[in-house]
């Protein structure tokens, strides 16, 4: 099982609940090799993804944003996404879309994985969460390899097959089902289900 929620130390604003919203990579420059065949999948996830982060907030559900340092150890959040909004194209409108909120929570993780030297284990303790819903970028990468690390700390995910993207649509599904046998996540789209049944 998860950690027990931690009370030491604890902020007095974060924010509380058994379930959280992952966004995995969606401030994104879309700069690498390959992110040309990316770019558009990346755009119709982002789209699927507003929608659902907003019914959630709804429902009270909190937003953790974990997104990649790209190597630069003193990045600021808020620059990247500032200088992501100002462009043009796929990158432009998938952070417009996915700006975060003043209510958001973000992180910085310096590779593939969420949990990987990042607080995000801490952070989730101190939520109390039992329960993720990981949507980002990219499936059979960072998105798959957060999945299986929550796997290993027995946390319940959900991870709606119309809130990431690959590259192609072969390596979608293969991550897809992946998940679904093997870390047991519930990869039912956004459009049939909350996740939380």
């Amino acid at each position: 099982m998860p950690p027990p929620p931690r009370s030491e130390h604890r902020r007095p604003d974060t924010p509380q609940s058994d379930r959280v919203l992952l966004l995995v990579d969606y401030i994104n420059p879309l700069d690498f090799p390959g992110a040309e065949r990316l770019a558009p999948r990346a755009r119709a996830a982002a789209q699927a993804t507003r929608r659902l982060k907003d019914r959630l907030a709804a429902q009270g559900v909190p937003a953790v944003y974990a997104n990649d340092n790209y190597g630069f150890w003193q990045s600021d959040f808020r620059t990247l996404v500032a200088d992501c909004v100002k462009r043009p194209g796929n990158v432009g409108e998938i952070a417009r879309l996915l700006e975060p909120q003043d209510s958001d929570i973000t992180i910085l993780k310096p590779r593939h994985s969420a949990f990987f030297g990042s607080p995000l284990e801490l952070l989730l303790s101190e939520m109390g969460a039992r329960q993720l819903v990981i949507c980002g970028l990219a499936t059979d990468m960072c998105v798959q390899m957060t999945a299986a690390d929550a796997f290993l700390r027995e946390y319940h995910c959900w991870v709606p097959a119309d809130c990431s993207a690959a590259e192609t649509a072969e390596a979608e599904a293969a991550s897809t089902a992946y998940m679904k046998s093997i870390l047991k996540c519930d990869v039912r789209p956004s459009t049939e289900t909350n996740g939380n049944e």
